[in-house]
């Protein structure tokens, strides 16, 4: 039996994630902030599909808590063959009047955390010849975002490091996957305060379940990048047509303004 860590998986997409990986048959590391969470979970996902899941509860911005993960699956002879980075949040204000401590939290955990995760499990599953990575990216990963000036600019980096390490494994039979949702119904939303910008008012979004199927899919089939939904997928290729200032004015009008 083969074994999935997902990260924040004690909601939204990633609890999906953990949801369709236990009815696939695959023993799960479930990992997020949320102890309690994490254990309802795991003990109804125990009962309903026979499978082992280890719980662990840490803080993913802080690198040590990261190492702690791997540390603990390394000292329980955890070998991971899926790894889910989707633990991540964002912050719908104005650059200028945003708090710094939150901010850097979210570079962290956008961006630090997801990297060292791959570098620490990426080097075994190159070992075994075999492994697959999804990093959850954002369709905000392909234009500026005014309004959520850093949040845009992580998921560039998740899109642009997952492109490369993908390129980089090729022949290895270890395969990256960046998975960029549109507007998803999910705790983030609220995390991230979103609830009354452009982006989300008076809209039907996606579930969080519909895009972790079209991500475990696509993962499966060793995509390279997928965007979900036909509408986010011609809007996200359509600004590498736009001249840039065009590109921001939408981006600007789509986001609206914090309140």
């Amino acid at each position: 039996m083969k074994t999935a860590l997902i990260t924040g998986a004690s909601s939204g997409i990633g609890l999906e994630f953990a949801k369709i990986f236990a009815a696939a048959k695959n023993n799960l590391v479930l990992v997020a902030r949320s102890e309690d969470k994490l254990l309802a979970l795991a003990g109804e996902l125990q009962n309903k599909y026979g499978i082992d899941v280890k719980v662990i509860a840490a803080d993913l911005s802080k690198m040590d808590e990261v190492q702690k993960v791997f540390d603990t699956c390394k000292a329980g002879n955890i070998q991971i063959e899926y790894l889910i980075n989707n633990a991540g949040f964002g912050d719908f204000c104005l650059f200028a009047d945003s708090d710094w401590n939150k901010t850097e939290q979210m570079i962290d955990l956008n961006i630090k955390s997801l990297t060292k995760m791959c570098r620490l499990f990426i080097p075994g599953m190159v070992e075994r010849k075999s492994g697959k990575v999804l990093n959850v990216a954002s369709t905000a990963a392909f234009q500026p975002g005014p309004t959520m000036a850093v949040y845009f600019a992580t998921k560039s980096y998740v899109l642009f490091f997952s492109e490369a390490i993908y390129s980089e494994l090729k022949g290895t039979g270890v395969n990256v996957t960046c998975l960029c949702p549109g507007a998803t119904e999910s705790g983030f939303m609220n995390a991230a305060a979103l609830q009354e910008s452009n982006l989300f008012k008076n809209k039907k979004t996606a579930t969080a379940a519909e895009v972790a199927a079209f991500g475990y899919k696509a993962m499966m089939k060793n995509k390279m990048t997928v965007i979900h939904g036909l509408l986010n997928y011609i809007m996200a290729n359509a600004v590498r047509f736009a001249p840039r200032k065009v590109v921001l004015a939408i981006s600007k009008k789509v986001m609206g303004n914090p309140v």
